[in-house]
């Protein structure tokens, strides 16, 4: 596959060139030392930390083992506890677990900064971290997350092969498009769509686009909505959101073994023929092209019904976040800002950057080779028309959605599918569970 060379971002939309960032000060790789030893060799006191992130992207695991294992072969007597694990377990019940245990990882991957700020759970960021980036968004006015990567947009990720065989020779410029390219894709006998059901993360892949095309993109401010009783579920916009996603699903475009197949098992799909697209992100390249180097496929965004490029691609409060126990002990605290300054250190962040095919958070320039698929991903990205929104679960503050409800949101939707019963009264049970968590969550405060 043809690289080229990263450079600096321009304004234009069809710039090929990305502007990457990392920390300043240049690759920071060990901790102060406690004390002087015999001879004036410095003796570093030995100390440990427990780390917790996200595995369900082969890709972004790999960034994070590689970033650990480095960290430690350079500071010895820092010791890193990787408590994180893979399966199908949603994020949020695993960190919910370990904090149920006592396991609460002292470094930890955050997702849901909102619920865990306002539980106690996460220290403020030290502004020695957050002078690193261009933009980390405050929660309750306060920064509790150093952002890992820079928000990457969903797009179709397609076959070349299967495409060319069914006769398709553009990117299509409405979604009703997109739905006689499946159609193409049906009559050429391929499986249109390859989906990763098995991970419960999975399903907000889809249902956010199109609550982002159907709501999102023109009312970000539709969950406090939701919140106060003035917005329902059975409104036109997240009506026609699910309607959508019920009619991919029931016409036969969606592999139909995607309750038993994972996350990571949905680059296999594609490579080996066995459907022709995926609705992903551009962490995917990289699992792709490890799968088969020779495998020829292209991303572009899916546009909503009307035309418009609409993707997830706002900054949030996620990222890297500090337990509270952590931030209390100064041994501990000193050696995960050490941790993180090597992390976004221009050689090692540019490392994790090429592996997850991923967009940058930080201030200063680095560069890494970029695949044609990932050129693709920046050119909308800095295209000014694109429409960047947040998805329904990211939001925070009074647009914050309840925690609990969106695992059982992606249960009910599972469950309309199964049964083929698709009606209002899903999406009244939407309404009525969102009350009810509201209700819960502030009768425990």
């Amino acid at each position: 596959m043809t690289k080229k060379k990263v450079s600096t971002i321009v304004a234009s939309a069809m710039a090929m060139s990305l502007m990457l960032s990392a920390c300043g000060g240049g690759n920071s790789g060990s901790a102060p030392a406690d004390n002087a030893g015999a001879g004036g060799t410095e003796q570093k006191k030995p100390v440990s930390f427990t780390i917790g992130y996200a595995t369900g992207d082969p890709a972004g695991k790999q960034a994070m083992v590689e970033a650990i294992a480095a960290f430690t072969k350079a500071n010895p007597h820092i010791k890193i506890t990787d408590l994180s694990e893979g399966g199908s377990q949603a994020y949020l019940d695993w960190l919910k677990t370990k904090d149920a245990v006592n396991e609460f990882p002292d470094l930890v991957e955050m997702r849901d900064t909102q619920l865990f700020a306002d539980a106690g759970k996460i220290a403020e960021m030290p502004s020695e971290i957050l002078e690193l980036f261009k933009d980390a968004p405050k929660i309750n006015g306060k920064n509790y997350t150093a952002p890992i990567y820079g928000t990457s947009p969903q797009g179709i990720i397609y076959s070349k092969k299967a495409y060319t065989d069914a006769g398709i020779t553009a990117e299509p410029k409405t979604y009703d498009e997109f739905l006689a390219i499946q159609e193409k894709l049906k009559a050429s006998g391929i499986t249109p769509i390859t989906f990763g059901g098995k991970d419960i993360f999975h399903w907000g892949f889809w249902v956010n686009k199109f609550l982002i095309d159907e709501v999102f993109a023109d009312d970000p401010n539709w969950n406090s909505k939701r919140t106060k009783g003035q917005a329902s579920f059975t409104d036109a916009g997240p009506k026609k959101a699910m309607e959508s996603l019920n009619e991919l699903f029931t016409k036969g475009y969606v592999d139909k073994g995607y309750l038993s197949t994972a996350d990571n098992q949905t680059a296999s799909m594609l490579v080996t023929g066995k459907a022709a697209q995926l609705f992903s992100g551009p962490w995917m390249f990289g699992q792709i092209a490890q799968a088969d180097p020779k495998f020829e496929f292209g991303w572009y965004p899916l546009p909503d019904r009307k035309g418009r490029i609409v993707v997830h691609g706002m900054n949030s409060p996620q990222g890297w976040a500090l337990s509270t126990k952590a931030a209390a002990d100064p041994g501990k605290k000193a050696a995960i800002v050490e941790y993180l300054k090597f992390f976004f250190s221009k050689e090692q962040y540019a490392k994790s950057l090429k592996i997850g095919s991923a967009i940058p958070s930080t201030k200063e320039a680095i560069t890494y080779e970029s695949s044609p698929q990932m050129q693709r991903v920046l050119e909308v990205m800095n295209d000014p028309k694109t429409i960047k929104s947040l998805q329904i679960n990211v939001y925070w503050g009074e647009n914050q959605m309840p925690s609990q409800w969106r695992n059982w949101y992606y249960k009910l939707i599972q469950e309309w599918l199964a049964k083929g019963d698709f009606s209002d009264e899903y999406l009244k049970k939407m309404d009525a569970e969102w009350d009810a968590n509201i209700k819960a969550n502030a009768a425990a405060k």
